[in-house]
């Protein structure tokens, strides 16, 4: 789960939602060939479901056990985050290209804990999974480092807006950053000028903690849902 903060609220957006939402912006990227990418398709299906995995984990908040408070998909448990991955990249069996994709991506998002023995499995699983359907799909290393470029571009775009982080994060040479008024600004500009309008859902729950997962999962259920308005642009 995303966590926002709202006033005195949280607002909740699920991972499958913010990777539709990256997609649907990259589907407009026009600079480093993508448009003419032969394996277009692929790439943004495995943009579109990297955080598949995230769906029967975002069914409900997850809880700190200590605080009762919202944890959102950095401070989840190690073995939630661990346990999401297999599942998305095994959705997209039927699709080498993409599943070799987003089993690169989890290798480099938890690249900062590569010499933590406790995450050393995890590492050996997703490169397994990663070199088998790459060799699936006929591509080289050097092409999963080129095309995943666009899976992590999304990925940072749509958390980006998601989350309202306010550093500007840097990727291949472009860096992105959120802006007053929910405008996404990406330098340089690689929707030849246009600008990217989208919205996504969000559900808002009150900033505090909850006695049980029960009571936090009543209170998703039956929050009110925020629809979030944005823009990517050059």
């Amino acid at each position: 789960m995303i966590v926002r903060p709202h006033g005195a609220s949280l607002l909740l957006v699920t991972q499958p939602d913010h990777a539709v939402l990256a997609a649907r912006i990259m589907d407009r990227w026009l600079t480093r060939g993508f448009p003419g990418e032969p394996r277009r398709a692929s790439i943004l299906r495995a943009i579109a479901e990297h955080d598949s995995g995230w769906r029967e984990v975002d069914a409900a908040p997850l809880l700190d056990e200590a605080t009762g408070r919202v944890q959102d998909f950095i401070s989840a448990p190690a073995q939630v985050r661990q346990n999401v991955w297999p599942r998305a990249v095994g959705r997209l069996a039927d699709d080498p290209t993409s599943a070799a994709l987003v089993a690169e991506h989890a290798i480099q998002i938890y690249s900062r804990f590569k010499d933590d023995a406790a995450w050393g499995g995890f590492f050996a699983e997703m490169a397994v999974l990663r070199n088998e359907h790459a060799s699936r799909a006929g591509l080289t290393a050097e092409a999963i480092e080129r095309q995943y470029f666009f899976v992590r571009m999304g990925d940072l775009i749509s958390l980006t807006f998601c989350a309202a982080w306010d550093e500007v994060q840097q990727i291949g040479g472009h860096d992105i950053q959120l802006r007053e008024g929910g405008v996404v600004t990406i330098r340089p500009d690689p929707f030849g000028g246009s600008s990217v309008p989208f919205d996504i859902p969000a559900r808002a729950l009150h900033n505090g903690s909850f006695q049980s997962g029960a009571e936090s999962a009543d209170a998703y259920h039956n929050a009110s849902i925020i629809t979030l308005s944005g823009i990517a642009r050059g």
